[in-house]
């Protein structure tokens, strides 16, 4: 079977170099293609890929003809997710090995791999080459013609042949001139933008590395399993825990790519990024400068070296332009945010309260309200036996005590963005509203089931209670609220969560470090967290779109399934109060300016993501944009007037939908009056109160 492969691949390398031997000579190559080639610990590392894959993976997947062709579509898409690089030619030159990459991967044969990465650098050399040369031609471009380009091109038909390649990337230049014009950029400055970043991206393009191709393959193939899955090299390895925050002393982020943009995903509880409130989940980072110094284009960089560009020396600064997510698509105007570096502390990200007061005079009602940025613990306090160590669990139950002390009617414990932390403090914590019982249950590779609960009996807090939920309350967030659903205890207000019930764990490889998954939460009742996460029992508008942020939105996310629940006692029972709080909560929203600006916001967002052609007539790419912001103008003056301000003559710089998501942590505790989701939240345990009472006076 080896020699068979060796001889496969042979014709392989043959057939491209055949294929494609026309094409180079009109587009001579700038890259040392032949340079490329697998090393010896890149072949063991695939092995031992293979067989870590086989043996300890929690979806068990047989590496065949089938699972080759998910690998195959998987790297495609890797190395051409908008399908302008590869003609159909070069698809069909690929399509032969569709199936023999499951013979090729258990041998540590990464010929095929590497033979298809290096074509799609030669075509991404020569787009390049040609985007310059029309660099200086940009005033003769027409923008009065009736071209139109399609905005989505992952399932388009690939490119014909050559000449509808460059057709094509003609198109695509043109299409990001009008952007940047349209974005109030003139001719000028667009073309020593354009031109500095196509130069940059041909000599990172230069710079790829061996080990560029052996991770970007072999990632490939592992992402099929699921998309946490996933080979890190020697270098990703040593950064790890760097890459997955920024290293806490940067700006507090974690981001990934999307395509040739830096976006953020995740903004770390009381670090620079959150506490800037100029950033938000799904923002596209553009550009990076070092405090007053030029401002860096790095679209089309890898991860990595835009992580290198934002990390640095604590008390640092460092400037971001980025594309805000409320952009409409067709939308490219930046903001430009200044952070200082700095280290996050623990006690920065800790829990907090508030108490938020409905009505007057005797009638007044008081809902206790704990911000929980995270799950956090002092692991190192707590190892060496400090008993005044710092924990989520320890502060919440500190803060219920000054609460009940202040007569609070109800608590809302608010969870929103709150990424996870440690599983031991979403179990310790909901021991805080329950006696006892399974917490959560974790299944192994092998179909076995843990049951972790909270031994200790009596409850801190036994009254009225929601928890308050987002698209960033994932992992551990999911687990606590999945868990106050279950038994009852809690209303679970907000938008559906993140998603997030899987368990990874590093193994280290002869070359690099392979993170993969190996368990599986599930909620008392038997659901799992993952891919749907934890639906609230009433519904807000969500702010973030499925699409953009969420396990939902992974390709190659294990699915939702449930296992036998546990036994635990479900003593309270909030079913019979859901639909008439339902019912109540939507009559206030209706004639809420901060509900009704946001539904209006989203429909009219999704109005314009629903376009599939966009014109590349400047003059109807201005009618466009002008109807847009005469949209978004008429919505924030409805607003304004619903709340008795004075309307705008035109729209401000700061999007308002800004103003109404929730804060990412680090928030003077005077803003939770202003947040209209939070008020909102409290209404909706008032009127929780009123019907439990309501019931006990009938019975």
């Amino acid at each position: 079977m080896k020699r068979l492969n060796f001889l496969r691949n042979t014709c392989f390398v043959a057939l491209l170099a055949t294929g494609f031997a026309a094409l180079a000579a009109e587009h001579p190559a700038s890259l040392d293609l032949d340079s490329l080639q697998p090393t010896r610990e890149q072949m063991i590392a695939s092995l031992q890929t293979v067989e870590l894959l086989r043996l300890q993976h929690y979806n068990k997947l047989s590496l065949d003809d089938e699972l080759s062709s998910e690998i195959f579509d998987n790297y495609v898409k890797l190395l051409d997710p908008q399908r302008s690089l590869f003609t159909a030619a070069d698809v069909a030159v690929f399509e032969k090995y569709r199936h023999s990459l499951d013979d090729f991967l258990p041998a540590g044969d990464l010929s095929v791999g590497f033979a298809m990465y290096k074509r799609q650098m030669d075509r991404l050399d020569q787009r390049l080459t040609y985007a310059q040369g029309l660099i200086d031609e940009l005033a003769s471009l027409d923008f009065a013609s009736e071209q139109s380009i399609l905005i989505d091109r992952e399932e388009a038909e690939w490119p014909t042949d050559d000449a509808a390649l460059v057709a094509l990337w003609r198109k695509q230049i043109k299409d990001e001139v009008l952007r940047m014009k349209l974005a109030g950029r003139d001719l000028e400055t667009i073309q020593e933008m354009l031109g500095k970043r196509y130069k940059g991206q041909q000599l990172r393009l230069t710079q790829t590395s061996s080990e560029d191709i052996f991770q970007g393959y072999l990632n490939a193939f592992t992402q099929v399993y699921d998309p946490h899955t996933q080979y890190m090299s020697p270098e990703v390895a040593e950064n790890f825990d760097i890459n997955m925050s920024l290293s806490l002393q940067g700006i507090g982020a974690v981001l990934q790519s999307d395509e040739e943009y830096t976006k953020i995903t995740r903004l770390v509880p009381a670090g620079p990024a959150a506490k800037s409130q100029q950033l938000a989940p799904a923002d596209r980072i553009i550009g990076v400068a070092q405090g007053d110094g030029e401002m860096i284009d790095v679209v089309g960089w890898r991860l990595g070296e835009v992580v290198k560009l934002i990390r640095g020396p604590k008390g640092s600064d460092v400037r971001l332009e980025v594309i805000p997510a409320s952009n409409p698509p067709t939308d490219l105007s930046t903001r430009t945010v200044a952070l200082v570096r700095e280290e996050i502390k623990l006690e920065d990200q800790a829990a907090k309260s508030k108490v938020l007061e409905f009505g007057d005079g005797q009638d007044a009602q008081r809902i206790g309200v704990i911000e929980v940025p995270n799950f956090y613990i002092d692991f190192k306090a707590y190892r060496r036996g400090d008993e005044d160590y710092k924990s989520t669990t320890r502060d919440v139950r500190r803060l219920l005590s000054e609460l009940q002390e202040k007569q609070v009617d109800g608590i809302v414990l608010d969870l929103r963005n709150n990424g996870g932390g440690s599983l031991q403090e979403a179990t310790e914590l909901t021991g805080l509203f329950i006696d006892q019982g399974p917490t959560v249950l974790v299944r192994d590779t092998r179909g076995e089931v843990q049951v972790l609960d909270d031994p200790e009996t009596g409850v801190t807090y036994t009254g009225p209670m929601a928890v308050l939920v987002n698209r960033l309350s994932a992992s551990a967030s999911e687990i606590f609220a999945g868990a106050m659903q279950d038994y009852g205890r809690a209303l679970v207000i907000g938008e559906p969560t993140f998603g997030k019930g899987t368990v990874q764990t590093i193994q280290p490889l002869n070359h690099g470090e392979l993170k993969l998954t190996l368990a599986k939460f599930y909620r008392v009742s038997g659901q799992s967290t993952q891919h749907r996460g934890v639906v609230p029992d009433i519904n807000y508008p969500s702010l973030l779109e499925s699409t953009d942020i969420g396990e939902s939105n992974l390709p190659g996310a294990l699915p939702w399934d449930t296992i036998p629940p546990a036994r635990y006692d479900a003593n309270g029972s909030l079913a019979p109060f859901i639909e008439q709080l339902a019912t109540r909560h939507k009559l206030r929203a209706a004639i809420d300016p901060e509900f009704a600006y946001t539904l209006a916001r989203l429909d009219l967002n999704r109005t314009i993501e629903e376009r599939k052609y966009l014109p590349l007539n400047e003059a109807k790419r201005r009618e466009q944009q002008e109807a847009f912001d005469e949209s978004l103008l008429l919505l924030e003056n409805k607003r304004r007037t619903a709340r008795g301000e004075k309307p705008l003559a035109e729209l401000e710089s700061d999007d308002p939908l800004a103003e109404i998501t929730p804060a990412m942590g680090g928030v003077d505790e005077d803003e939770m009056e202003d947040d209209p989701f939070l008020t909102e939240t409290g209404k909706i345990l008032i009127d929780l109160l009123e019907l439990e009472q309501q019931l006990a006076r009938a019975s």
